[in-house]
């Protein structure tokens, strides 16, 4: 099949969702023709034809979605036999959603008067109008459009969101991993990235640091120094969007860690984090998914990550077995001793590491590519997918 997918920033390094779409077009290239649309490439696949879509105003961020909507929809309009579209567009027989609807941000939780109030913001409110409109239009059910979530968490709160998709299934795809990269031994990734060889180091990953729970991983580390024991001589990692980096090395500063915490930006290689990394701290506010704590553990590394109330992948793991689960991220008392417990528990680390290895294996990216390739041939036409192939993968 020739198959259009649509991602504005269609590179790794630009967060989950994006290295979600760039593993899944890799697996799809080996047997279909896919054509790339996006306004930033990092990404080179000889069976892929990529097109840059135009981006001359950058910011307001809303004027420039609607530029690239309308530049793809143009586009594509014909010759294509599947549009597949990570972003919101309203056009694209596979809407695939990673983050929580708007529509479920802005209304979560309100009643009565408050509902009424929050749509006079909506209404005038040029930004959230077209954002809510544009996000309606994508989610508008039409005969030939499967509406995709990549966790079961997603699927929920889209389906709170847009309680019409109830009538029609909306599956769940997991993000997959492949085979990780070990070419390189821990010191030589760390020569690389200009750490220290022989401390322990802790990794956190996430181009939004406060969201993804760094101040309370902050606060956990100067917590867990001030104890005499291995954990308390541990550096911090810290790999994602370098615009954020000032402010959070001076919260380490004024927190007594500035030799102790390493930021090094986003990386287009992440194998040289997790080879260069001990264990990951993942204690995430919100996250669909959570693609670092699956590649993490394909790497063998021990994790402390939040509970299923934050982060999708957590609904799979089962405490002390898989990983470490934080019932409150913000704790960092909490974060701390499951930090000190990982570092200074050889058994335990070593079986987290193990279960860890265990679980990604059963995740790979060629389960997302068939059940893909199934939803696309029943849009185009051809068949209704299997539905074993539309649930996720048994964990």
């Amino acid at each position: 099949m020739k198959i259009a997918v649509f991602n504005r920033h269609f590179a790794r390094r630009a967060g989950g969702a994006e290295s979600y779409s760039v593993s899944l077009v890799e697996g799809l290239a080996e047997q279909h023709e896919v054509h790339v649309f996006a306004q930033t490439i990092e990404h080179s696949h000889p069976r892929v034809t990529y097109h840059k879509v135009p981006g001359p105003l950058r910011r307001p961020r809303w004027i420039n979605q609607l530029v690239f909507a309308t530049y793809t929809w143009w586009k594509t309009r014909r010759g294509f036999d599947v549009i597949h579209s990570h972003e919101n567009t309203w056009h694209g027989q596979v809407q695939t959603v990673h983050v929580r609807p708007i529509r479920f941000h802005l209304f979560e939780g309100l009643t009565g008067w408050r509902v009424a109030f929050r749509w006079l913001k909506i209404v005038t409110s040029p930004r959230l109008a077209f954002y809510v409109w544009l996000e309606a239009a994508r989610m508008k059910p039409k005969a030939n459009r499967t509406v995709v979530a990549v966790s079961a968490l997603l699927r929920e709160q889209t389906l709170v969101a847009y309680p019409h998709l109830a009538k029609q299934e909306v599956p769940i795809i997991l993000p997959g991993v492949g085979a990780p990269d070990v070419s390189l031994t821990k010191e030589q990734a760390r020569a690389k990235l200009g750490l220290p060889l022989h401390q322990t180091m802790i990794l956190f990953v996430g181009n939004d640091y406060a969201r993804k729970g760094l101040p309370a991983l902050l606060a956990a580390l100067a917590l867990v120094q001030a104890k005499q024991d291995v954990a308390s001589q541990a550096h911090l990692l810290v790999v994602g969007n370098a615009a954020q980096v000032p402010k959070f090395q001076l919260m380490a500063a004024e927190l007594g860690m500035t030799e102790r915490v390493h930021f090094v930006g986003a990386l287009a290689d992440m194998s040289l984090a997790y080879r260069a990394a001990d264990m990951l701290a993942h204690p995430t506010l919100e996250d669909s998914f959570a693609m670092v704590v699956l590649e993490a553990m394909s790497y063998g590394l021990p994790v402390v990550v939040s509970t299923a109330e934050y982060c999708g992948i957590s609904q799979f793991l089962q405490n002390e077995v898989d990983a470490l689960l934080l019932d409150d991220p913000r704790n960092a008392q909490a974060l701390g001793r499951c930090i000190t417990r990982i570092l200074t528990d050889a058994t335990l680390r070593q079986a987290l590491s193990d279960q860890g290895w265990r679980f990604a294996a059963q995740h790979q990216w060629q389960q997302a590519v068939d059940a893909y390739a199934a939803i696309y041939a029943a849009v185009a036409g051809s068949a209704m997918p299997p539905t074993t192939l539309l649930k996720p993968p048994s964990t």
